[in-house]
């Protein structure tokens, strides 16, 4: 049985990219990977602030939003977090969605995908520091990509990913191949 591995879209903003990053992520995986993705867009997920009367690490939830994330990340082998660079760091909608839970990413591996103008090193650095204390096992590979302003349509979204973004495309695969032997030594 394949592993599943969700790609998760941290950005929540209106004019983001994320979507067509992480879509563009997923159509880059190469087929012989072994692993299925889905995409999970925290977009689709309300997840209020601090609304849990006790820590994650306790894993008793008692609100219904909390209970369907758990649910939810709990049935992945792996995950590839794709985030931008904030003001050089990741997007607190992405620390919100991992401070939700504790044990349902706990031992399972990661892969980071940033982006922004100077490619988001600072962001999956700082991300990599959270997964690492969440006790999952980050790859080292983390594709940084470099979005320039020519990349952009006059109202926001990328142009062409798939021609943009392809010089990205090795490093992906290299990304990929990493998390499928993460996934094959997963505790």
């Amino acid at each position: 049985m394949r592993k599943r591995v969700y790609i998760i879209v941290g950005s929540m903003r209106m004019n983001r990219i994320g979507r067509q990053i992480a879509e563009w992520v997923r159509d880059s995986i190469p087929a012989s990977a072994a692993f299925e993705t889905e995409i999970v867009d925290l977009n689709d997920w309300h997840l209020p602030l601090s609304d849990e009367p006790g820590i994650p690490a306790i894993d008793v939830y008692v609100q219904e939003h909390t209970r369907a994330w758990s649910r939810k990340i709990a049935a992945a082998d792996g995950y590839v977090f794709v985030t931008p660079q904030y003001n050089w760091g990741y997007p607190a909608s992405l620390k919100n969605a991992l401070d939700h839970l504790f044990k349902e990413w706990t031992h399972k591996p990661a892969v980071i995908v940033s982006y922004g103008h100077r490619g988001g090193g600072k962001a999956a650095a700082q991300l990599r520091q959270v997964l690492e204390g969440l006790k999952m096992r980050p790859a080292a590979a983390m594709p940084a990509i470099t979005v320039l302003h020519e990349m952009f349509t006059a109202d926001g979204p990328l142009r062409d990913p798939a021609t943009d973004l392809s010089s990205y495309a090795e490093a992906i695969a290299q990304a990929a191949e990493e998390l499928t032997l993460l996934l094959a030594n997963q505790q």
